[in-house]
């Protein structure tokens, strides 16, 4: 995958928001691990999701790629339910 796919059309402005910075995040490995993810799960994540997604996303680009990795462990703060689910999303090849 190259880049977005989708348009955010349907999406409520939180949702558009979240979409783009998906895409946008300054390094193209970060928008290759958080664009596909958020595609795909954005309309069906509920409020407290969002807001577990939102503060991944304002951690820095070289933190999050470590902990996607695994070169570096990922904090408390982030090591949620939904950073694994984003780590599976990828592992099950989506």
């Amino acid at each position: 995958m190259t880049g977005m796919t989708r348009t955010s059309d349907g999406l409520d402005p939180r949702r558009r928001r979240i979409l783009y910075r998906s895409w946008h995040r300054g390094t193209r490995e970060m928008d290759l691990l958080l664009g596909p993810f958020v595609e795909a799960e954005v309309e069906g994540l509920d409020a407290d999701q969002l807001d577990v997604l939102e503060h991944l996303m304002d951690a820095p680009d070289q933190e999050l790629y470590a902990w996607f990795t695994g070169a570096k462990e990922t904090p408390e703060g982030y090591d949620t339910p939904l950073f694994k689910r984003i780590c599976a999303f990828h592992a099950a090849g989506s």
